[in-house]
Order: C-alpha cells, then structure tokens, then sequence
C-alpha cells in the first residue's frame, strides 16, 4: 500500500500558505497525508493589497501531486473572516484537525519614526491574525469534544527571534512575536482539557520579508554550489511543523528556534537575581542594592 504519512487523513489549516514558509509547510503537509486549506490574501510585504494567485497556485501544485486542497483568501485579522476560514475547512473536507498560523508582514521603522498605522497594521495581522482563527478553532473543537470526538487536535504559532531576542527597528513586529509565544503557552494551559496542543516556532529562513530586512538579505543568500546544504531555505523549517502538528507530538507550550538543520527548545521567562529584605525598602537603600546588582548582571 501507500507509504504512511505523518498527518495521515489529517485536516489543516495554514495561513499565509501562497509563498515563503507556508507554501514549504502546505507541500510538506500534503505529501504527509494531511487535506490542506491554503490561506493567503495575497498582500505585498507591508500587507497592501490582495491577490487570489499565489494561494491558488498552491493548491494547484498540492493536486498535481495527488494531494487534496482548497484555496481560502480571508484576512486572519478579520473577525467574521476567521470563522469563515474555519468554516471553510469543515465544509470542503469534514473537520479540522490542525490550525498552523503563519501569515505576517512587515513595516519596519525605529521607534522614534514609527507612525500609528504601521504599529497596528502589523499588530492586527500577527497578534489579531494569531488570535481570530485560533478562536474559531477552539470554539469548533469544544463543540467535538462535547460531542465525543477527543482525538488530538494542534495549534502551531509562528514566533520569531526577532521579538524573543529583541531586534531593533522592530519594536512593532518583535512585540507581537512575543505575544504571540505567550498567547501559545496560555492556549496550551486552556485547551489542554480538549485534547489540543498548542506550540511556537522561531524559524529562521530565506522569505519575501526575511529578504526586505536589513543587514540580512545578503548573509541568507542560496548557496552557489547546489551539492551543499542550503541552511536558508525556509522547506527547513517545515518538518518540525508538521511533527507539532501531528498526533505523535509529545509537547505543548512550547517554544522552538529552527534554522536549517538545528532545532532548539527556547525557555521563556525565568527568575533570575534578588534583592530582598523583610520591610519596605528605602529608595536610597535599594538603589544601593540594585547598583550593585546591576554591575554584576552587566560586567
């Protein structure tokens, strides 16, 4: 018979799924077994703009190769748009096991240049992106789990190291990343009791937005010499997707950087130095405390 797929028979969603990583993730996904809704508005970099094609192109490779799939063009960030995505997937193909959110822009500026409309332009499409569909999802898998169908389901976040490390010139899109690794942990502890899991990548791979960044379209460059490894191309990021979205992953809440070949667990916020008496603290005294403190935490 037919090799066995990881996400066998398996239904997901992928959002921002027409180009980048999300089109790595819908290939990979459907050569998995998976029945894949490929999402994508089709916006420029910045998120101006829409365009059916690149989602549709998609699915049209995922056919070709024996796969099943549908196109979907809704915002992530739009509240009715969300639920029909997930709508969408129930209709085209019975349920929905898994929801990878991936969709993203960019508008990078310092903060001292940033206008308005590029913080919530690209708050809207990451955290809001993040949190509508992700709202939909839990709300139709309560219902199965009521229902009595417990069988896992999976939430895979997109993170990014520019939030967890603190970029600079990103204060908009770092901040969201963030949030959005937090919202993941906080999915976890909730939809536990649905049988869903909930986890965060950081991936770090050759895109359209990668490639807009400053200092980093040079060093994420294809290798000239097609024989060597090609640690940018952002198919490297997809396996490990696909594990946290299938019934075998054994994690939730958690956090991982990828690159290449490199899959790192990232620990989120931990308590590190002390000060402490038992009273309420003098301001001159704890600034004499925290001073020192300060020259060990910064030598």
């Amino acid at each position: 018979g037919e090799i066995m797929g990881a996400l066998d028979g398996r239904v997901a969603i992928i959002t921002g799924a027409g180009r980048g990583i999300g089109r790595e993730h819908a290939l990979l996904f459907a050569s998995e077994g998976a029945k894949v809704v490929v999402n994508d508005l089709g916006g420029a970099n910045d998120g101006t703009g829409t365009d059916a094609t690149p989602a549709q192109q998609v699915v049209n490779e995922i056919i070709a190769m024996g796969g099943e799939a549908v196109a979907n063009y809704d915002n992530v960030a739009d509240w009715e748009g969300a639920q029909h995505m997930i709508n969408a997937a129930v209709e085209a193909f019975g349920d929905l096991d898994i929801l990878v959110n991936n969709a993203g822009i960019l508008r990078d500026r310092v903060l001292v240049n940033m206008t308005e409309a590029e913080w919530d332009a690209v708050i809207a499409v990451h955290l809001k992106g993040h949190f509508a569909p992700s709202r939909w999802a839990a709300a139709y898998w309560r219902e199965q789990h009521k229902a009595g169908s417990t069988k896992p389901r999976n939430i895979v976040h997109t993170s990014s190291t520019s939030g967890l490390f603190a970029n600079p010139g990103q204060s908009n899109y770092g901040a969201a990343k963030t949030g959005i690794a937090t919202f993941s942990q906080i999915l976890a502890k909730e939809l536990a009791r649905y049988n869903v899991k909930s986890n965060s990548i950081a991936p770090a791979a050759r895109t359209r937005l990668t490639e807009a960044t400053p200092g980093l379209g040079e060093r994420i460059a294809a290798p000239t010499d097609v024989a060597q490894f090609d640690e940018w191309d952002p198919a490297n990021i997809s396996p490990l997707v696909a594990y946290l979205a299938s019934a075998a992953c054994d994690f939730t809440g958690e956090t991982f950087f990828v690159k290449g070949g490199e899959v790192t667990r990232v620990r989120s916020w931990e308590r590190a130095e002390t000060v402490e008496q038992n009273d309420r603290w003098q301001v001159s005294e704890l600034t004499a405390a925290l001073n020192a403190m300060a020259a060990k935490v910064n030598k």
